[in-house]
Order: C-alpha cells, then structure tokens, then sequence
C-alpha cells in the first residue's frame, strides 16, 4: 500500500499526508497534535449513560457464521427466562439463517424475520421498529458502517471485536453514539473470563497493592483457519494480513487490562509504541499449502508499549502466524502481588525481608486464593452457565447476560462506547508506529476528559 494510501486508511480522507516514512521530530509533532486533536470532537457524555428500561430486549442479529452461532446460543436461558428474544436474524448464506431458526424453534414461540437478499440486506434489520438491540457479527469492515447505520436508526448496539480499524471511524461511531444516546458497546468476552474477573476481584480487595505494569497479548496461531478456503468467507481475515502491519487483534488483552487499570475512571493511555517483527512463519505456510495469496505484510509478532497518564507501562502482543500454544499472558504487577497466566500463577510479597522471595504460591495457597477471592459474578451464575452452552468455558454467556441485564434494568454497560473504541484504537496507532521505525504516538482522548474522573469499574457490580 502506498504511504498517502496507507496514511488515508487510518485516519480517512483528511488525514495528514505529507508524514515521512521515517522518523522526524518536527512532522512527528505535527502527527500527534493531529491526533490530540480527536478530543476536541468526543465529548463524553456517555460516560454513565444508562437509557430506560427494557423488560424484554428485542434482538436483531446480523452474521450467523462461526461467531454469530455461538452467541445465538448464548440467549438460550434468558428467552426461556423472557429476558431477551430473537425477532430478526440476517446472514448471506441461507444455511446458517436455517440453522439458527431450527436452534430457535424450540426455545421462543415467535419466528424471527429473516433477511438473506444480498450483502445489504442487513439495513432493513436495522430498520426493524421492533428491534431494540442490533446485534453485529460478521466480518471487521462492517462492524463501523453496521453499528453507526443501526445507532442512525434509533437501535442500540453491540458488535464484534473490533468495533472499527480506523481513527476516523473511531471518532464517527463516538459522535454518533453522543448524538443519538444509543448504547454501542464492543462484546468483548475475555473481560468475562474467570481467571479475569478473579484478578479484578483481588485488585479491589487490595491484594496487589498499588499497580504499576501489566502485559498481555493475543497469541494464538491462526494459520491453518486464515488459509481455510471457507472458515472465514472468502478468507477475508487473511487479507489484513497482506496489506497491513501492526496489531490487528488488540481487545482479548487490552480489555482485561484497562479495567485492571481504571482505564477510563481515573487513568488513561497516553502514548504508544509499536514494532512488528519480520515475517516468515505465515508466508511459509502459505507456500506450503500452495494458496494463492500475494506476499504476507503484516510482521510474525507485534510488541507495542503503552504508557498511562498515571505512569503505568503496558506491554501488548499479537501473533497468529507463529506455531505456539495458546496464552494471552496476563500478567500483572502490582506493589503487593504479582499474577502470570498461562499457566495461572500468583505470587504474594511478604511484609519483612525475609519473606521476600522468588517462588509462586503452593497449588494449595493458590486455591486459597481462588476460592476467596472468586468473583461474584462467577458464583452466582455458575449454575445457569453449566445447565446452558457456554461458549469459551462460560464467558461467552456471562457476556451476553450482563448486557442483556443492564438493559433490562436501564443501568450503564459493563463496558461503553469510550472502553470499545480506546480498545479498538490501539490497532491504527500500531500501523502508525510500526510505519514511523517505533515513534511514539499519542492516544487520543475519546472522553472529552472525563476519564479523570475516579469511578468504580461497572464490571463489579452485582446486577
């Protein structure tokens, strides 16, 4: 891609494109006011926004692919509870409309509309009266124009990871939510997960003292489904790759992380720095499966430091070319504890000295310190997530439950729009400064300023 074309792709038709390739302070500069710049059009009134309630949310899903099939089944209890219904499902392939239907037959009495007439047939699930909650699961260039045209149409929204891949969609689906008081949240799963939401629970009982680092990443080797001929339709992800360098893949890790961080209640991300290594395992993959792919741009690992305005340092990974276990490392520091995942690992530190030491609690300590500290969340709805599909060992429903709560009881989200676009927004900035030799890059502030203000993280709370 040609550097005004790539410049273009991220920030959209009024971007800076006269920024060199490589370093220089003063057009560096130039670059980062640009992107401070962004604060002066958020304003961050949706910080706390909370609408009326809903006693039965209306869904409209739009993609029934891989994902979309695993969150319809993730309604199961709360239509049998009357919480949420299906009344409207759209997808391409006429196959996953009928599986769905068929998933649903048995669990309410409505049909739900169908809508497979062409790539956009979609907007009329959006124009649905009846549709309360537009629910996005398809391919990443949609998520933006689906959840802006949605909000547009008096809808709330939820969408897939990422919500968008560029700063000036980043801004639009933020002034569009502002303007029309319209939930648009990002379902990010991890946020939900048990070993997550444990850490959560230790950092508010004081267990890990003061936070100072936190590292995670999205490792997880994807080579054989990029290349399949239909896990991905047309093999659309494996695209990003051909044409893009940076962190495709930011929200598993970072997620967690910020609300580790009060990241958007009372701190907030500052700058970025990013490199992407050489690439060699993917194409590697691609010759010996003999696809037909051009040349892999996007680099095996992308590292990229993020600093907070209150001094914190994150590390963020991303690899899907690399044969590797599975880990999406979280690791957090604090002044009293530190955890590691992948395996789960917690170490205590000690009043005195000679306590100090380099060992991991005992499995029998570190039980101790599951079972005391599990979250509440986990203990309430651990029965109902066993008797139902889960999906990812049960955060996949909590996910789903927890939103579909708070627009019942017309409270804020877990997560809001602010949280899903400083998640999604760490994915340009990483082009950007893999594309300037690592510079660093400043983040935009999305909330108008209102991440100064301390507020407890929503995911705390029992609902």
């Amino acid at each position: 891609m040609k550097r005004k074309s790539f410049l273009k792709s991220i920030f959209g038709a009024g971007a800076l494109l006269s920024v060199p390739y490589c370093s220089n302070p003063e057009k560096l500069d130039e670059l980062n006011i640009q992107i401070n710049s962004v604060s002066d059009k958020c304003k961050g009134n949706m910080v706390g926004f909370k609408t009326t309630p809903i006693d039965k949310v209306k869904v409209g899903l739009i993609g029934i692919g891989n994902r979309g099939k695993t969150l319809i089944q993730m309604f199961d209890w709360l239509i049998e509870n009357e919480k949420a219904e299906i009344v409207a499902l759209c997808d391409l392939d006429g196959k996953n409309i009928d599986y769905a239907l068929n998933h649903l037959k048995d669990k309410q009495s409505l049909i739900p509309k169908t809508y497979a007439n062409g790539e956009n047939d979609w907007e009329n699930v959006a124009k649905l009266e009846e549709v309360d909650l537009l629910l996005i699961a398809t391919p990443w260039e949609w998520h933006t124009p689906m959840a802006i045209f949605g909000m547009e149409n008096g809808k709330h929204v939820a969408s897939e990871v990422p919500i968008a891949y560029t700063l000036e969609d980043c801004v639009k689906i933020i002034q569009i939510a502002e303007r029309t008081s319209k939930h648009c949240i990002m379902i990010e799963n991890c946020c939900y997960n048990r070993e997550e939401l444990w850490i959560m629970n230790m950092i508010q009982e004081g267990v890990f003292g003061e936070l100072t680092h936190a590292e995670c990443a999205y490792n997880h080797d994807l080579r054989a489904l990029l290349l399949h001929e239909t896990y991905y339709k047309n093999q659309w992800r494996m695209k990003h790759h051909t044409e893009r360098n940076g962190n495709f893949y930011t929200t598993h890790g970072i997620g967690p992380v910020s609300f580790y961080m009060d990241i958007g209640r009372g701190d907030t991300f500052k700058y970025l720095t990013s490199m992407s290594s050489k690439e060699q395992s993917l194409s590697a993959a691609v010759k010996k499966t003999n696809s037909n792919f051009p040349s892999v741009k996007c680099g095996d690992v992308n590292t990229s430091l993020i600093k907070t305005e209150n001094g914190k340092s994150i590390m963020l990974q991303f690899d899907v070319h690399t044969g590797r276990p599975y880990s999406r490392i979280n690791q957090l520091v604090g002044t009293k504890a530190v955890h590691e995942g992948y395996p789960s690992r917690l170490y205590i530190d000690g009043e005195e000295l000679e306590f100090w030491g380099h060992r991991w609690l005992s499995e029998e300590d570190y039980l101790t310190y599951s079972k005391k500290y599990e979250h509440p969340m986990i203990s309430k709805l651990k029965k109902i997530s066993e008797s139902f599909k889960q999906g990812h060992g049960g955060m996949d429903f909590i996910m789903i439950y927890r939103l579909i709560s708070c627009l019942n009881k017309g409270i804020p989200l877990d997560i809001n729009v602010y949280d899903s676009v400083m998640w999604s927004a760490i994915t340009p900035l990483s082009e950007l400064s893999v594309s300037l030799d690592s510079q660093p890059i400043a983040f935009p502030d999305f909330t108008g300023g209102n991440w100064k203000e301390k507020r407890a993280s929503e995911i705390m709370r029992e609902i």
